[in-house]
């Protein structure tokens, strides 16, 4: 399927993963929206991407974990490049400690980004796409919301919901020619992953965000009567 013409909306756009599929759809022609906290960040990223793809871009600051101002930048983002066919859910974050020593305000707010945010993107976006009968739908999990391990409490339980929320959804939206994927990436090599102190390792054999970026690709470039419930996706570096 030829994606030339439409227009996506990607969070967490101005870095890592979502700065890479940002690019990897430029390059195909996608009209883009971009939503992150930083506003400088996505100032940039649109204009290098109006200049060497020459896609309209919309840029639009943000906290995903605020319904409020998800609403209000999807609004100025929708008005300037119109209708979006296609949402990747990729804004998050992440803090490792045990249940007993986390702080329950850091342990509520990794549930706020990665969860809700992902909620309250969704169902701003979602009325138009059931009311155009079609649309695809991108959120990105972890494998860490497959299993979870020591000091991963709030992250896993925030990438587990993702992955109930986006199996749930799937079901929902069906029917209204809307696809519904989660990916479930391990380690990749971003900044988030470096501040956070996960092993990197050999870049080599680490994934990079461009892999995962040419997996979102591959995804949208399905033909709309294929369904892809979860689609993971391994770094050959021992972890």
């Amino acid at each position: 399927m030829s994606l030339h013409g439409k227009i996506a909306l990607i969070t967490g756009a101005g870095k890592g993963i979502g700065k890479a599929i940002a690019v990897k759809l430029a390059s195909e022609g996608v009209h883009l929206g971009l939503l992150a906290r930083t506003r400088t960040d996505l100032d940039s990223l649109a204009i290098t991407l109006q200049n060497s793809h020459g896609v309209r871009v919309s840029a639009a600051a943000a906290d995903v974990s605020n319904r409020t101002e998800v609403e209000s930048a999807i609004e100025v983002l929708s008005k300037d490049l119109g209708p979006i066919d296609i949402l990747i859910n990729n804004a998050g974050t992440a803090q490792f400690g045990s249940v007993a020593e986390m702080n329950p305000e850091d342990w509520e707010h990794i549930v706020k980004v990665n969860l809700f945010g992902t909620y309250y993107v969704t169902r701003t976006v979602l009325p138009d796409m059931m009311r155009r009968n079609t649309g695809n739908i991108i959120n990105v999990s972890s494998t860490a919301g497959q299993r979870g391990n020591a000091t991963t409490s709030a992250y896993s339980a925030s990438k587990f919901g993702v992955i109930g929320f986006t199996e749930s959804l799937m079901q929902e939206a069906r029917k209204f020619n809307i696809r519904v994927t989660a990916l479930t990436p391990s380690t990749v090599n971003t900044e988030l992953a470096s501040n956070i102190g996960l092993k990197i390792g050999d870049e080599d054999r680490m994934l990079q965000p461009e892999d995962v970026a040419d997996l979102v690709l591959s995804i949208l470039k399905l033909p709309q009567r294929v369904l892809v419930n979860q689609a993971g996706i391994w770094t050959t570096n021992p972890q």
